[in-house]
């Protein structure tokens, strides 16, 4: 692994901590992190009363870089892990829903509500 992609990694590690201490400030628990699927991987799954999310989380340097951090096509993977994952850790009746949280330094989280409809 080269030296840039370690770093990414390890910021990537750090955002999704950050994201599932968000979460929780928000009432929701971490049921699972860094699911994967062989359609694509979860970052965090999270569940609050008949609510189970799927979220995937983007970390970048600047905030104006999270414009770009995800689009159709990751998004479409992550949509279709959680198709997989949803019978292991959705419950019957429940809410599923896909998404985003977006972390640039010194700003509060951008987090992006039902980012999947499909």
């Amino acid at each position: 692994m080269t030296r840039n992609r370690k770093s990414a990694e390890r910021r990537g590690r750090i955002g999704e901590t950050f994201a599932a201490l968000w979460l929780n400030l928000q009432g929701w628990s971490i049921v699972a992190r860094r699911v994967r699927t062989p359609v694509g991987e979860v970052d965090l799954i999270a569940r609050r009363g008949r609510t189970t999310l799927f979220v995937e989380v983007k970390t970048r340097a600047t905030r104006p870089e999270l414009d770009v951090a995800i689009d159709e096509h990751r998004l479409s993977r992550v949509a279709s892990a959680a198709s997989m994952l949803a019978p292991r850790y959705g419950r019957p009746g429940d809410d599923l829903r896909v998404d985003v949280i977006l972390l640039a330094p010194w700003s509060l989280p951008r987090h992006i509500r039902n980012a999947w409809v499909g």
